[in-house]
């Protein structure tokens, strides 16, 4: 006997069945060949013993039917037995359209999908369009004069640590470092800031050594920790002036 590899789990009831065997041969579902097929349901429900029972009662039911369509219809005369066949060919016709139209309606399926529709635009005018009343306005103008009147003052001591800091110029810091230099020729850097405590005196201090380099009055040793006064641009300048 041949091996199948259905199981009667894999069909969806008796009717299932039996439209697979007649595809499978490729019998006309109009006019079957009951023996052909009862001799194939037979053998596909042949381990029934090893299902549940419960489940295959309607297997083992169509099986029942099937052999007493055949059994009538070797009596003499088997009006019945076509009669039950004509029966059983209708309900797989019926069976098989349903099954057709299933097929179709879960092509269709879109259960799973999400539509979202687009959301609409919505015109809002930007032009303020509320009535006031002259007495609205009114309040609304002593309103804010209140709100000015109760502003407390600037207190002046807020502005006391800016102006009390003093201001020193690049220019004066210039003339510092040239009188530091004009006698010695040279003199330590760290030298030029030497009690020098107000940050405003060091920031010029240290702007006036690089405004005097660059114009090449003064140039300064490889780690900058000396500075040299330029006498021989000194003299040249003073030989051109005369």
């Amino acid at each position: 006997m041949n091996s199948y590899s259905y199981r009667l789990d894999s069909f969806e009831g008796p009717l299932d069945l039996l439209l697979y065997l007649i595809s499978k041969h490729k019998l006309n579902i109009n006019d079957i060949k009951i023996s052909l097929l009862l001799e194939q349901y037979l053998e596909y429900i042949e381990g029934v013993e090893e299902q549940d029972f419960e489940y295959a009662g309607e297997f083992l039911e169509m099986a029942a039917r099937l052999i007493l369509i055949k059994t009538l219809s070797l009596l003499p005369k088997h009006d019945e037995a076509q009669e039950l066949k004509q029966e059983l060919q209708g309900r797989l016709i019926e069976y098989s359209l349903c099954k057709k139209a299933a097929a179709r309606l879960r092509e269709s399926y879109r259960a799973d999908a999400i539509f979202v529709k687009k959301p609409s635009t919505i015109e809002v005018s930007k032009a303020y369009t509320h009535v006031h009343s002259p007495d609205d306005l009114l309040a609304a103008f002593f309103g804010i004069s209140s709100q000015q009147a109760r502003k407390a003052p600037v207190n002046a001591a807020v502005f006391k640590p800016i102006v009390s800091k003093r201001i020193v110029s690049v220019a004066s810091k210039i003339l510092y470092v040239l009188r530091r230099l004009y006698k010695t020729g040279k003199c330590d850097t760290a030298s030029l800031y030497e009690d020098i405590t107000d940050k405003s005196e060091k920031i010029a201090t240290f702007l006036a050594i690089l405004e005097l380099t660059k114009s090449g009055t003064i140039y300064l040793n490889d780690d900058n920790s000396e500075i040299t006064f330029d006498r021989t641009r000194r003299r040249k300048r003073e030989s051109e002036a005369i």
